[in-house]
């Protein structure tokens, strides 16, 4: 039987309700139930959300915690982080965190981009050079604590960050990975760099795993999957637009057909779901804003389904669906 792997992106607050709005309606219109997928990876605000899909939380009540509407009887795992007061963030401005000091690169750092030059990703290696951020994430997902098993999920649940001595990037609950307690790995995986403060997991530090790629889905070429469901929040043509969010999302969007060619030249039958115009515009440019995550997840639902309603896409979802059960 066919093995599917579910990817999802980074993207912040407004990421994780586009993650919501999305796999609520591929349960909805084609019965592809994401806690299903036998590999989970999760980049950043994904990894929120693959860590509650393990947990249970089905896409439908994820969708109704992101908008505070009832929850089902059976979702004692989102009750209970309702119940965890959050610390409020300050507005996301990228522009920022790079007007701070950044440190010099130290001996590993150097060693990796002289050893492998042509793996060498200068501006994921000087995200990582940035002043730590003033939030502390770890904090910000203490709810996660409460609600994790005493070990990592038994159905693959891969978590992407970025170690910070080396810019290396690591897949913590694949094997071979460093251990590390589930909610530790989710923080790393989202200390976006210059806004929250790097996460210490043993001996290293870690940043979020979107300063290596918003969606790292190209680790699913060692998962023996054979169907891939891309969700990319920070990915989307933007059109003719000039400004900053623009750009990152263009240079997301490019790392992203990179990486699908990768899994389609490993014989990985893939679909993607990016944000189109109308999501795009209520996402708006601040990823950490809370204000608009119900049209978010309105608009993401409402442009998903026609997506996934096109032939080809829904022959990919129907397999999936068809090919297991929670």
């Amino acid at each position: 039987m066919v093995r599917v792997g579910l990817v999802l992106g980074g993207g912040g607050v407004v990421g994780q309700a586009y993650h919501a709005g999305v796999l609520a309606v591929l349960q909805h219109d084609t019965g592809f139930d994401a806690r299903s997928a036998d590999v989970v990876v999760g980049t950043s605000a994904g990894s929120i959300t693959g860590t509650l899909l393990r947990a249970g939380v089905s896409p439908e009540d994820l969708a109704a915690w992101t908008v505070k509407a009832p929850l089902s009887g059976e979702d004692d795992v989102l009750r209970t982080m309702a119940a965890t007061d959050v610390p409020e963030l300050a507005p996301f401005n990228p522009l920022s965190v790079f007007r701070r000091p950044m440190r010099l690169p130290g001996p590993p750092l150097v060693a990796r981009a002289l050893a492998r030059p042509w793996r060498f990703r200068p501006l994921a290696a000087g995200m990582t050079l940035l002043a730590p951020g003033r939030h502390d994430i770890v904090s910000q997902l203490g709810a996660l604590r409460e609600v994790e098993g005493p070990t990592w999920p038994e159905r693959d649940l891969w978590i992407t960050a970025v170690r910070r001595r080396d810019g290396r990037r690591v897949v913590f609950g694949r094997p071979g990975a460093p251990p590390a307690p589930v909610h530790l790995a989710v923080a790393a995986s989202c200390a976006v760099p210059g806004y929250f403060a790097p996460v210490r997991i043993g001996k290293h530090s870690y940043v979020d795993g979107g300063v290596h790629s918003a969606t790292n889905a190209a680790v699913l070429r060692s998962a023996g999957v054979g169907l891939a469901v891309v969700v990319a929040p920070m990915s989307g043509s933007p059109g003719w637009r000039q400004d900053l969010t623009a750009a990152m999302r263009r240079f997301a969007q490019r790392h992203l057909d990179r990486e699908v060619r990768a899994l389609r030249a490993a014989g990985i039958r893939t679909v993607t779901f990016t944000p189109g115009a109308a999501e795009q515009q209520v996402m708006g440019a601040d990823m950490m804003s809370r204000d608009r995550v119900e049209e978010v997840l309105q608009q993401s639902f409402l442009q998903a389904g026609v997506h996934a309603a096109t032939p080809e896409v829904a022959a990919v979802l129907r397999e999936a669906a068809d090919r297991g059960q929670v």
